[in-house]
């Protein structure tokens, strides 16, 4: 072992050093509010546009949902590919590497964030027609999305400049960056869709006042990091760290990426199908709409946990503490299937509540969102295992295993489901997708894992 990997171990670097369920408590529990914060930007928009336009607005924000996710996808490639190169070399005593990481990152962040800016008002109404917007909807999500890819870049530089901030043992900063910005977006969504009446455009102005806000905070903590020193050598693109960032945080990415395709392929099956069924084309988009961002909540907190999880991972994983980062896992995806417990039981006994906070429809509308929350759902206790797991991957340098993990539920599972199902039951086939994927990525999850920690060292530094 180096001198300078015995002196960053031996010499006070909490990861290595302060028990596991501390840090995770300190890591997580930031992270967790950071992305239920990242997820209330949508939630927030849906309650007001669902109480001021109705059923085309909540459809017109489903439409609209997979450029955000692309967003997430960009901000998570470089975010937490770059957090976890970081703290691999720190772990690994390469502190003067680890800075060039940081640096590129930043730079990535930024300009995918600007070339999806450009993509998207270039390309508006192909894309959104692409992504299952019915004529009727049309008009509502060219407002929203016109406004809102205004705000990409500063969305993309905050989520993925949050993973840094953490990485950097500043998670209650990261967590401020994303409160601050979400509690603009919800007094000014009031402000502008309640009181003003701007409707759709309102609660696009809203959010990314909010994300220009935040970013405005990132950018700020990133140019003076706490445990590196950043220097204008270290913001030059360099092919060697953005290609290690990016085949590092490809994981999530793809998992983002597999996100969006279902997205799209489900609402152009749900405006589909809906239309030669009894709901029409609306009502499936707008439910499912709901749905999948009210499961957001708890996809938070799933993913909160395996960011929390992330540095304490990397850093020991790098420094050959295995029994560290088995305990990080075990803490890990112990709270995640619990919290799946829990939301499993919601969803199951509140559906038309949670369905009624997005405003009134007709018989029809809760009546299909009722259905699609108890069946689509059904699996979601088993739901945690496979972001965390993933995350895990990816964190201890294994992003090719992470990669084929993000990619079981949505990719290997859900899609061939989703365009064979509704061929023989109709509307119902888009709802009966969700819990057979869900119960097979599970699987899936559980054999690769058994099969990491069986064959990882049982004592640090075999």
């Amino acid at each position: 072992m180096s001198e300078e990997r015995k002196e960053n171990i031996q010499t006070g670097n909490p990861l290595g050093e302060v028990s596991v369920a501390s840090l995770m408590v300190k890591f997580a529990v930031p992270s967790i509010i950071a992305m239920l914060v990242s997820a209330l930007y949508n939630i927030v928009d849906q309650l007001f546009i669902g109480q001021a336009v109705g059923t085309l607005g909540n459809a017109a924000t489903n439409v609209a949902f997979p450029l955000t996710t692309s967003c997430i996808a960009l901000a998570l490639m470089f975010g937490i590919g770059g957090a976890s190169c970081f703290n691999l070399n720190m772990g690994g005593g390469h502190k003067d590497r680890a800075v060039y990481f940081v640096g590129n990152a930043i730079i990535c962040l930024i300009g995918s964030g600007v070339i999806l800016f450009l993509i998207a008002e270039l390309f508006l109404t192909p894309l959104l027609t692409g992504f299952g917007a019915p004529e009727n909807v049309l008009p509502y999500a060219q407002t929203y999305v016109r406004i809102t890819a205004i705000g990409f870049p500063f969305l993309i530089l905050t989520t993925g400049g949050c993973h840094l901030i953490r990485a950097d043992g500043s998670p209650n900063m990261a967590m401020l960056c994303n409160l601050i910005g979400a509690v603009i977006n919800t007094v000014l969504d009031a402000i502008f869709v309640m009181v003003f009446h701007w409707g759709m455009a309102g609660a696009a102005l809203a959010t990314i006042i909010g994300q220009i806000i935040s970013a405005i905070i990132v950018i700020r903590y990133l140019l003076h990091f706490k445990t590196v020193s950043l220097t204008k050598e270290h913001f030059r693109p360099q092919i060697e760290y953005i290609s290690k960032t990016a085949q590092i945080g490809m994981a999530s990415f793809f998992n983002q990426v597999a996100m969006m395709v279902v997205q799209i392929i489900m609402n152009n099956s749900l405006t589909h199908y809906g239309a030669a069924s009894v709901y029409g084309d609306a009502i499936p988009l707008a439910c499912a709409g709901i749905v999948i961002k009210v499961n957001q909540i708890f996809f938070s907190i799933v993913i909160g946990l395996s960011q929390g999880s992330q540095p304490v991972e990397s850093f020991n994983y790098g420094a050959k503490n295995y029994d560290r980062v088995r305990k990080a896992f075990s803490l890990a995806a112990t709270s995640g299937v619990i919290i799946s417990i829990v939301s499993f039981v919601l969803f199951q006994i509140f559906p038309r509540q949670i369905l009624g906070l997005f405003g009134t429809g007709e018989p029809e509308y809760f009546e299909f969102g009722v259905r699609f929350f108890r069946i689509f759902l059904f699996f979601i206790w088993l739901d945690a295992l496979q972001p965390i797991t993933s995350t895990f991957f990816t964190s201890i340098g294994k992003p090719a295993k992470g990669i084929f993990l993000s990619l079981t539920r949505q990719i290997i599972f859900f899609i061939p489901l989703l365009l064979i199902l509704p061929h023989f039951m109709g509307i119902e086939g888009c709802i009966y997708c969700g819990p057979i994927a869900d119960f097979l990525a599970a699987v899936v999850t559980i054999i690769m894992a058994f099969l990491e920690f069986k064959n990882m060292p049982k004592t640090n530094g075999e």
